[in-house]
C-alpha cells in the first residue's frame, strides 16, 4: 500500500526528523510508540526518547475510539507530527506511512551516514476497505526457513496486509512438529528430491529437500506477526493432499501404501482413509495446532481430493453405508464436517477452499474461493463467510507476461495490471455479499519458488497492486498507482527485495531450459466453471 497524501498540512515545508526528536505517547498508545521508535532507530541511529503528554514532542502518538479501529491520520508539518489511530492497528499503520514518507532509507536496518531526515509536509487520513487483507505462502512444497518467513511478515506489514495464511502440510512436506504423532515431521518433513518445471517434459532435480518448525519456531512467528497487526491462519491439508503424512502413517490411507513423500507436483489420488481412528488422529492434530496458533479461523483445506480409492474400496464402501452415505462426495463432507464440529466445540472456525462446500457445514465455516467466484456466490447463498482469492486475478505464482523469458511459465497470464484490475465488490453488488465477504487473500503456491529470490519475484510487485486491492474504495486509478510505484521499488530496493522489474526479468531471474505449462485464460476459465458444477446454491 503506497501512501498518497491527499491535502497539504498548514504551512507548507517539511518536518526535519533528528537526535534531538522525541515522541509523545498516551498509555493506550504506548505500544504503537515503541514499534515506531525500533524500526526508526534502526534506520536513523536516532533513539527518539518516548516522553509523556502534555510535553511538547516531534512525533505525537494517540488513540482517537471515534475512528475506524484500522484506520489512522497522519498530518505531517514543520513543527511536527501527529499520528492518531482508532486502535493500535491504525497507529501502527500511520506510523508505516510516515515511514514511507521518510524515503526508501528508513527501512535499512542500520544508519547510513551523512542523511538527512525529512517528509514533506502533508496529510494522510486512510482506512482500510476489507478486514481480512491476506497472504497465503504455500511452505509445503518449498520450505521456506523461520527467518525468511519474518521476513516476509514485515513486508506483509508495509502492504497493510493483516492475515498470513500457512499452508504447513502437503503431498510433498509436513512442516509443523506435532508431539503426539513425530513421525509427521521425522519422516513426512523430507523428500530425496523434486520436480523440476512443470507438463510433460518436467524432470526432477536429484536434490533432497525438506525442513520443519517446531512449535516455539511457530509461536515465535505467531508473536512476531501480531507485533506488526498480523494474524497467522495455519491450514493442515485433509482428506487430499496428505501423501506426505501417509509416508509418515500408512495406516491412515485407504491401500495401506507403501507410500512416500511425493516428489512430484499435481494432484494424486491418496485420500486419508475414513475410519473413526483417523478422524480422531487428526482431532489431535488440530489440538496441538489450536494450542499453538490463537487464530480464530484454523484452515483444514478440502481441495483436489479425488475420490477414486473411496469409490473403488469395500471398507469405505462398507462404513458409507454404516453411515448412510450414498456418493463420495457426501463422504468428504462427513468427514469435514467431522474436523468442523471439533473446531467450533473448541471455539473456532473452519477455514476451507471452496471444495468443502460440496456438503453442509456449520455456520461458522469460512470459505477461501479460488476456483474462480462461483464458490463465493454459493457460499453467500448459503449464509457462510467468504475470503475471495480467485487464481486468475491472484494466484501470484501465475506467470505475469506471455514473453519467453518469464521462468517457468505456469497458468494464466496475471501482470501487474491483471491484479490491480481486480474488483471484489462492485458497486451494484447486493447486501449479502457485502455482509459475508470478509476480504481478499493473494497466494503464492511454492512448486516452482523455491528460493527467496524466486518468491520475491514472483510476489513483488504485484503484491503492491494487490495491497491497494484490499485496501482502497472502488474508482482506484492505474495511473495514480502506476506514479506512486518508483517510490515503493526504491524501497524494496533499500530492503533487499528481488523483485520483477516492470520491464521484465533480469537475465539472472529467468529459468531458460526448464519447462512451464502455460495457460490460456478461457481455457482456464472453462475449466474452473466445470469444476465448480456440482456446487449447489
Amino acid at each position: 500500500m503506497i501512501p498518497k497524501p491527499h491535502a497539504f498540512a498548514s504551512g507548507e515545508g517539511v518536518f526535519a526528523l533528528d537526535g534531538g526528536t522525541t515522541m509523545t505517547a498516551t498509555d493506550a498508545a504506548a505500544h504503537a510508540a515503541r514499534r515506531l521508535q525500533s524500526d526508526l532507530r534502526a534506520a536513523t541511529g536516532f533513539t527518539l526518547p518516548t516522553v509523556r503528554p502534555p510535553q511538547p514532542a516531534g512525533i505525537a502518538l494517540g488513540i482517537d475510539e471515534r475512528m475506524p479501529r484500522e484506520g489512522f491520520r497522519l498530518e505531517v508539518a514543520p513543527g511536527g507530527v501527529r499520528i492518531t489511530g482508532g486502535g493500535d492497528a491504525g497507529l501502527f499503520y500511520g506510523g508505516q506511512a510516515f515511514r514511507q514518507l521518510l524515503g526508501p532509507g528508513a527501512f535499512r536496518r542500520a544508519p547510513l551516514p551523512r542523511r538527512e531526515w525529512a517528509a514533506a509536509a502533508s496529510v494522510i487520513e486512510d482506512e482500510p476497505r476489507f478486514g481480512w487483507r491476506g497472504f497465503m505462502l504455500d511452505v509445503a512444497r518449498s520450505f521456506r526457513p523461520k527467518h525468511e518467513v519474518l521476513r516476509l511478515i514485515d513486508l506483509l506489514a508495509l502492504h497493510r496486509l493483516n492475515v498470513l495464511h500457512l499452508h504447513l502440510t502437503d503431498d510433498q512436506g509436513w512442516r509443523m512438529e506435532i508431539s503426539r504423532s513425530p513421525r509427521l515431521t521425522e519422516v513426512g518433513a523430507w523428500r530425496p528430491e523434486s520436480q523440476l518445471g512443470h507438463g510433460p517434459q518436467s524432470t526432477v532435480d536429484g536434490r533432497p529437500h525438506g525442513g520443519f518448525y517446531t512449535q516455539d519456531d511457530l509461536r515465535e512467528i505467531v508473536a512476531y506477526a501480531a507485533e506488526r497487526m498480523i494474524t497467522v491462519v495455519p491450514e493442515i491439508e485433509t482428506p487430499g493432499h496428505v501423501r506426505a503424512a501417509l509416508a509418515a502413517y500408512p495406516e491412515l490411507g485407504v491401500t495401506g501404501g507403501p507410500y512416500e513423500v511425493w516428489t512430484r507436483y499435481g494432484i494424486t489420488d491418496d485420500v486419508l482413509n475414513a475410519e473413526a481412528s483417523t478422524i480422531a488422529f487428526f482431532r489431535h492434530v488440530f489440538d496441538e495446532v489450536m494450542e499453538v496458533f490463537p487464530s480464530t479461523y484454523i484452515g483444514v483445506g478440502g481441495d483436489e481430493a479425488r475420490k477414486t480409492q473411496w469409490a473403488a474400496d469395500a471398507r469405505t464402501q462398507e462404513l458409507m453405508r454404516e453411515r448412510g452415505i450414498e456418493t463420495p462426495n457426501e463422504l468428504q463432507a462427513w468427514f469435514i464436517r467431522q474436523l468442523d464440529d471439533h473446531l467450533t466445540a473448541a471455539g473456532r472456525r473452519l477455514y476451507g477452499w471452496d471444495e468443502v462446500l460440496e456438503g453442509p457445514l456449520a455456520p461458522g465455516a469460512t470459505i477461501a474461493s479460488w476456483r474462480g467466484l462461483r464458490g463465493a456466490r454459493v457460499a453467500v447463498a448459503r449464509g457462510h463467510d467468504v475470503v475471495l482469492c480467485p487464481d486468475d486475478f491472484a494466484y501470484l505464482d501465475y506467470r505475469q507476461s506471455d514473453a519467453a523469458e518469464e521462468p517457468i511459465p505456469v497458468g494464466t497470464v496475471l501482470s501487474l495490471r491483471d491484479v490491480y484490475d481486480f474488483e471484489p465488490l462492485p458497486g451494484d453488488a447486493d447486501e449479502a455479499p457485502r455482509r459475508h465477504v470478509l476480504g481478499v487473500q493473494a497466494n503464492a503456491w511454492t512448486e516452482h519458488l523455491d528460493t527467496a529470490a524466486r518468491l520475491d519475484y514472483a510476489v513483488f510487485p504485484r503484491l503492491a497492486a494487490f495491497a491497494e486491492v484490499a485496501w482502497s474504495v472502488p474508482g482506484k486509478e492505474w495511473d495514480d498507482f502506476a506514479a506512486r510505484l518508483p517510490a515503493q521499488l526504491a524501497i524494496y530496493d533499500a530492503i533487499g527485495v528481488a523483485y520483477r522489474p516492470l520491464t521484465g526479468p533480469h537475465p539472472w531471474q529467468q529459468r531458460p531450459g526448464v519447462p512451464g505449462a502455460p495457460r490460456e485464460k478461457a481455457d482456464r476459465q472453462a475449466e474452473l466453471a466445470a469444476l465448480t458444477a456440482d456446487l449447489l446454491e
